[in-house]
């Protein structure tokens, strides 16, 4: 409440400083923004001041009070009923009506349990069976008739709030110091086991994502392959946490995780690589895949797309190892070694290898007999059977000769010593197609290098990757013949300009 004379000297000065309210408040430490403007408005319009503030009148008038609580109480003392047929009070009115003028309403019976007295002697005896317990305190309690926090507030005035409260064991706990070094102690080994399971997972992740060995060292990888590693494990682990295992700054890993979120310019690649790999029975590395992407027109390096392979897990099978045999072969006279390991040839049908292997799957065992022309690799005649008698070899033999046109120019024909290249069917075959025989010394497999190559290549991309278990003998044989003829129109081999031997030959003008 301002005095008139304070109320005048705020007009004055407000006045006088401009009608500024911040100025005007700051100089006098009164009134607040709303009163200052308030008293400004009622100066201006009346040129004065009221000497004093007049309260208000009052809205309701003492018959209409007692008219209220006269209701009320005529009425089954129901406040809502009051002020519906009056129309007024509110109900916190009518209540301070009431209070003032009902003296009936105010009356109050105010109870309370007598709270029962235990004897020192008893608290006495609670507590110190409290301390040293060896059960529970609500055990104690409820034998002793009282509740939990009964005990505990007879503890705290018979022996105060520092005591513990069970003696036997404060005197069995270890000291502290101990307990502060045990806790430091198992503080340092919780951190050992956690950096250890990090460089654990780190190792795992290196392992499955970059394909590392499981003792590679982690701060010799890349920063991109370290950046991968962060962004597999920081589900589990901090990011800050990976980066300074990896020892890897915080704006290289952006720079590369920014990197690696951007589109995938070999993206289209990947699938023609990955295309052309399952549809040429797994077997193309990096330079047959780069010759076949070039057929598409897609043109990148070597080393792209050996990356681009890796990263794809395309991946060739490799040659199994077998143990030499040194099976001597019989011991009877034979034709010269016209090859003598020469297996270039200048032209078609002028050196031909032939051999016998076998495929043993759990169906059976499966047989080929093919004719190798050693000018482009093309298998010129080939047959499939479960039993490597003299009509596997003869039919074969039968096929190629069908095969050659020039009458004057008859090939070389290169065997091993096998005694199916010595019947007198195969002898007689020969000399009636006036081609000439060639075979390999005895026990010696080199001397027919070129024909084995062919029999490793087909074993290695089709054989040896494959579960027969449920193939039969009818369709191992059809896969075979299958891929022969894949070979032969399909493979690529870098030696013959990235051509299949069909299509290098077609290129040469020969006839197919």
């Amino acid at each position: 409440m301002f005095s008139y004379e304070d109320r005048i000297r705020a007009i004055k000065l407000y006045i006088k400083l401009g009608k500024r309210v911040g100025p005007t408040i700051r100089k006098l430490g009164y009134p607040t923004k709303n009163a200052l403007k308030n008293w400004y408005s009622e100066y201006e319009h009346s040129r004065d001041l009221q000497v004093c503030y007049v309260r208000s009148r009052r809205k309701y008038s003492d018959e209409q009070k007692q008219a209220a609580v006269q209701h009320y109480q005529d009425h089954d003392r129901c406040i809502a009923s009051t002020m519906k047929v009056l129309g007024y009070p509110c109900r916190a009115t009518l209540t301070a009506w009431l209070d003032e003028l009902d003296t009936e309403v105010r009356k109050r019976v105010v109870g309370r349990a007598a709270s029962m007295q235990h004897p020192l002697e008893f608290k006495n005896a609670a507590v110190i069976e409290l301390c040293t317990r060896k059960t529970s305190a609500q055990e104690i309690a409820k034998k002793l008739a009282v509740c939990r926090p009964t005990l505990y507030n007879w503890k705290n005035q018979l022996l105060g709030r520092e005591a513990t409260p069970s003696m036997k064991r404060q005197n069995e706990s270890k000291p502290v110091p101990e307990q502060a070094e045990l806790q430091q102690q198992v503080e340092t080994l919780q951190r050992d086991i956690r950096r250890l399971q990090l460089e654990h997972d780190l190792l795992k992740k290196a392992n499955e994502l970059l394909k590392k060995g499981m003792g590679v060292d982690l701060k010799l990888l890349s920063n991109r392959e370290k950046s991968l590693l962060v962004d597999a494990l920081k589900q589990t682990y901090v990011r800050s946490e990976l980066l300074a295992e990896l020892n890897l700054a915080r704006s290289s890993y952006f720079y590369h995780r920014a990197q690696l979120r951007n589109a995938d310019k070999y993206a289209e690649v990947r699938l023609a690589i990955t295309e052309i790999f399952e549809c040429n029975h797994r077997c193309y590395g990096y330079r047959r895949m780069r010759a076949a992407l070039s057929r598409r027109h897609a043109f990148i390096s070597e080393k792209v797309v050996q990356r681009l392979m890796k990263q794809e897990c395309l991946v060739v099978a490799a040659n199994k190892k077998r143990r030499y045999g040194s099976y001597l072969g019989e011991i009877s006279p034979a034709p010269e070694n016209l090859l003598n390991r020469d297996f270039h040839a200048a032209a078609p049908n002028e050196k031909w290898l032939t051999d016998i292997t076998e495929f043993q799957i759990p169906a059976g065992k499966v047989y080929l007999s093919p004719m190798i022309d050693c000018f482009d690799g093309l298998v010129v005649s080939w047959t499939i059977g479960t039993r490597p008698d003299s009509n596997l070899v003869n039919t074969m033999l039968e096929s190629a000769i069908e095969t050659v046109t020039d009458i004057e120019n008859r090939p070389v024909i290169h065997s091993d010593r096998g005694a199916h290249y010595r019947w007198p069917g195969w002898l007689s075959r020969m000399h009636d197609a006036k081609l000439i025989r060639s075979m390999s010394r005895k026990g010696c497999s080199p001397d027919n290098a070129a024909c084995e190559g062919f029999f490793g290549r087909l074993k290695t991309e089709l054989f040896y990757p494959r579960n027969w278990e449920a193939t039969t003998i009818d369709q191992f044989i059809q896969v075979v013949d299958s891929y022969i003829r894949w070979y032969n129109e399909k493979r690529i081999k870098i030696s013959l300009g990235s051509l299949s031997p069909i299509e290098y030959r077609e290129s040469l003008g020969y006839a197919a």
